[in-house]
């Protein structure tokens, strides 16, 4: 429902709010040039000093205005000729015509109202609506995509156009909503829909008849100084008076003795119609305008993302496709990459050929009380990082737990056994219906580095269990990819048979296309995989990278497997070879911004992203590493690094474990070793950040436990607070 009460004015309103975001913003560059163009006026210069001034350049004056942004400007009569200017109230002479200027006096015609005064100005306040409207249901939408409020700033994942238009969104939604409901005031306010309390002070009865004072002679005007200003109106003839109006008000002031014959100060409506109209325009407040204007222009930006985004969600994902409502088999998938998606294409393709209809869409939209026809419910999920969902599949856990359990649900995992996360997801999403009360139709399965065989035997079961036969034929799609060029390679571990190696590519360029559908290496940093083809298959191996877009090259710390296609590929590379390679953004193991003290735990090839994160940080924040290795000669990875590091102060402390050298240690052991600076770390706010093999990282959190046994802290509570994060394989 949010999202199409977010589509739909969307879609409608995009031109209107396009408009009005490009005039909004052109409008917002003229109080900025008022307030440069404005001269500096003395903090002790008065009212009267001006009036004075003025007068002596024209005699016949009649009145002076001086603008939010500081410019003044005066009115005359010279007999019976009018004349006006922007003058200067330092010097007392005229700077320049005080007729608007024509752009943004056409600007601010179409801004308001479209050249159709009050039909414009109807019209334009339903497009603020519908922005309001949008900015609001978008704001919703982002925090369930996000996962929550405090996620808000996230890194997001998915295609680029969605997850652009998410960023842009999570920074500009506060302003479109403070600017929607501002023009919707000043509407209101136009129309005289609103109270008004505006200073109107009664004219008074009696007014002196004597010749008028000089202002330099009045005390009100002497006492007024002149950045308090805002209008005065001269006496018009003996029978008038001063009209003096402040920020605190208007007053009347008799022109022969000076006194102040009548006073109004404005209500609190007037006084929030001055701010609405400040931080809507940012007139009196140039800086806040081009602020204002700046992010305003993300309206035509997200009305593009948009647009691609529903384009994209209107192709259906399989043809022939039945309606949710009307489907007999609901497949729901949840994936990061897109490789999911061909698996469940293939299934759902499989049902068709076998009579059945079908609805697939993504296990984020898991609605089980819309699919009234449905006989059977099937969940296909990868999983995200260490057992999270999958970015198609945000929220659908949550959906899971409070919805009442309808026809039989089957679920498979999708996954690489080498991580210890495999298919963790799926794992939860079936525990959780059992738990709920759900029909399982077939005990759940897994598909391990995209088996066809593993898809073909679960879809044979699948079959049996609702009666037809099934062959799912499945040929992976290779991801998109790019040639990376060794540059250069740091070899390792001969010694102890065990050969790895540093190897760094040249940043690959990417097409304008590759860029805009996110497929290019246009940005990633340490922590982040480097999906790597190799040459005679279609499936990806990924290595966490050790350096960042910002560093110039691409790096990871590898080491050779027995049999291993893509390590033994890899470890064959001569400097001016190619590889082929995708980037993949995880977001989990990220430096964070703060300047808590960090420690990095790692063993082998995992000092690869660790070496990134301290190159990232320099000095900026307190970095003490335990590394383990096999042999300090043999494969101790950036070990002249560390010593440079350690020099420049981007490493505060160094402490290695090693298997086959002096006394058999582990970068656990080292951890008990050192256990007291590590409880002093950790109590003062450090982030652990832990990479390498799954037994590793266990051992890593057994020694921690032990540690902090006497804190009454985990491991698993570090992690719940994000001070605790792993990347394990």
């Amino acid at each position: 429902m949010m999202r199409k009460l977010h589509r739909w004015p969307a879609l409608i309103a995009a031109v209107f709010l396009t408009f009005l975001a490009l005039s909004g913003a052109a409008l917002s560059v003229f109080p900025a040039m008022d307030a440069l163009s404005a001269p500096s006026v003395p903090s002790e210069q008065s009212v009267a000093d001006l009036a004075a001034m003025a007068r002596a350049a024209h005699p016949g004056l009649e009145q002076i205005r001086r603008a939010p942004s500081g410019k003044i400007t005066v009115w005359w009569f010279d007999g019976n000729n009018p004349g006006s200017a922007v003058f200067d109230p330092v010097t007392g002479t005229d700077l320049g015509s005080a007729d608007p200027n024509r752009i943004e006096l056409w600007l601010t015609n179409f801004h308001r109202a479209l050249f159709l005064d009050d039909t414009g100005r109807i019209v334009m306040a339903i497009a603020a609506a519908a922005m309001l409207l949008l900015a609001i249901s978008g704001a919703v939408l982002v925090t369930q995509r996000v996962g929550g409020l405090r996620h808000w700033f996230d890194r997001q994942q998915g295609p680029f156009a969605a997850r652009f238009h998410t960023q842009i969104a999570r920074i500009s939604v506060p302003i479109l909503i403070l600017s929607a409901v501002t023009a919707l005031w000043m509407t209101g306010s136009t129309f005289d829909l609103l109270p008004s309390d505006e200073a109107n002070p009664a004219f008074p009865n009696t007014v002196s008849t004597d010749g008028p004072l000089p202002p330099t002679e009045i005390p009100s005007l002497i006492a007024t100084p002149l950045r308090d200003l805002r209008d005065l109106t001269f006496p018009a003839d003996t029978s008038d008076v001063y009209t003096l109006t402040t920020g605190a008000g208007m007053s009347y002031i008799d022109q022969g003795t000076g006194a102040i014959l009548a006073f109004d100060a404005p209500g609190p409506w007037t006084r929030i119609n001055e701010w609405v109209y400040l931080l809507h325009t940012g007139q009196g407040a140039a800086v806040w305008g081009l602020i204002l204007g700046v992010l305003v222009l993300s309206v035509p930006v997200l009305a593009v993302t948009g647009t691609i985004s529903w384009a994209k969600g209107r192709r259906a994902p399989l043809r022939g496709m039945a309606k949710a409502s009307q489907a007999q088999t609901i497949v729901l998938v949840g994936s990061e990459g897109g490789t999911t998606w061909g698996f469940a294409t293939t299934f759902a393709r499989a049902l068709q050929a076998a009579g059945q209809s079908v609805h697939l869409a993504p296990l984020s939209s898991f609605a089980p009380q819309t699919y009234g026809a449905a006989r059977q419910i099937v969940v296909m999920s990868a999983t995200w990082g260490q057992g999270t969902a999958p970015t198609s599949a945000k929220g659908a856990l949550a959906r899971l737990a409070t919805a009442t359990p309808s026809v039989p649900l089957a679920v498979l995992g999708f996954g690489d056994n080498t991580f210890a996360q495999f298919c963790g997801y799926a794992v939860d999403f079936e525990r959780i219906a059992r738990d709920k009360g759900w029909q399982i139709l077939l005990p759940m399965d897994q598909v391990n580095r995209q088996s066809a065989p593993d898809f073909n035997r679960w879809g044979r079961a699948f079959g049996q269990a609702i009666g037809v036969e099934l062959e799912l034929n499945h040929q992976p799609k290779a991801p998109h990819s790019l040639p990376l060029t060794l540059i250069s390679r740091r070899d390792y571990g001969e010694d102890v048979q065990a050969p790895a190696a540093i190897l760094r590519f040249a940043v690959p360029k990417s097409s304008f296309l590759d860029r805009i559908l996110g497929r290019g290496f246009g940005r990633f940093q340490a922590g982040d995989l480097l999906g790597i083809l190799p040459k005679g298959d279609t499936m990806a191996r990924f290595y966490s990278l050790a350096s960042g877009r910002k560093d110039g090259f691409v790096e990871i710390a590898i080491r050779k497997h027995p049999n291993g296609l893509c390590s033994g590929q890899l470890m064959a590379l001569a400097e001016g070879e190619t590889v082929c390679g995708f980037i993949r953004p995880n977001p989990e193991f990220h430096l964070d911004h703060s300047k808590a003290p960090m420690i990095l735990i790692g063993a082998g090839t995992g000092i690869g992203p660790l070496a990134g994160f301290i190159r990232a940080q320099g000095a900026r924040r307190p970095i003490h590493l335990w590394f383990g290795a096999r042999h300090p000669d043999a494969d101790l990875f950036y070990g002249s690094d560390m010593a440079n590091w350690q020099q420049n102060q981007a490493l505060s402390g160094l402490h290695t474990a090693f298997s086959r050298h002096g006394p058999k240690q582990y970068v656990q052991d080292a951890l008990r070793q050192d256990a007291e600076s590590v409880r002093q770390l950790i109590a003062s706010g450090a982030k652990i950040m832990v990479c390498g093999g799954r037994d590793m990282a266990q051992g890593v959190r057994d020694a921690l436990t032990e540690i902090l046994s006497t804190s009454g802290l985990t491991a698993a509570q570090l992690k719940s607070q994000g001070r605790y994060c792993e990347d394990v394989y």
